[in-house]
């Protein structure tokens, strides 16, 4: 009696598709980042977010989120940094950011522009880090004294992704 091999068939749709493509997609960027070197411990440009941000302007939260979220834990899997501080403190920002934006579009609609989505998602991104290390890793008052900085260069960072974000909406809105 020979076996048959068990077929599975899972269905996929449209926006699983996007979602995989555009997660990879961040995931790339995301590794290629980590190895680029820190002015400061734990800060990066961010440059997989703008990846996030354009997936809340073109197909909605859901499906930013879903890159988010993956980005972070598939992401922190290939680097060897799943459970670790670093991903504690990746997705604390990750998952704030992504409820900031979701509130963000909710109540701005169009009247934030891409620019204006990634300074905010920025903003609560590193201050979610900040406090999530205040609580758990560094509790001490001279953590305080590294907030205007580091919000000083998540300002920086997000104008610099948000500009990205920008131009490749601008060459997509040409193409079509």
């Amino acid at each position: 009696m020979s076996k048959q091999p068990i077929k599975l068939s899972i269905p996929t749709t449209r926006d699983d598709h996007r979602i995989a493509w555009l997660t990879a997609l961040a995931i790339t960027i995301h590794i290629a980042e980590a190895a680029l070197p820190s002015p400061l411990p734990g800060v990066k440009p961010g440059l997989a977010n703008v990846v996030t941000l354009l997936c809340l302007l073109l197909y909605g939260w859901r499906i930013a989120a879903w890159v988010a979220v993956l980005r972070v834990v598939v992401g922190s899997l290939l680097l060897g940094s799943f459970l670790t501080p670093t991903f504690v403190l990746s997705l604390s920002g990750a998952a704030a950011s992504i409820l900031v934006l979701g509130f963000a579009k909710q109540i701005a609609g169009a009247h934030l522009g891409p620019v204006g989505y990634s300074m905010l998602a920025a903003m609560t991104h590193m201050a979610a880090q900040f406090f999530t290390a205040y609580m758990f890793f560094i509790p001490h008052e001279g953590l305080f004294h590294l907030l205007p900085i580091l919000m000083t260069v998540a300002i920086v960072f997000g104008v610099m992704s948000g500009l990205i974000a920008k131009q490749v909406l601008d060459r997509l809105e040409e193409k079509t």
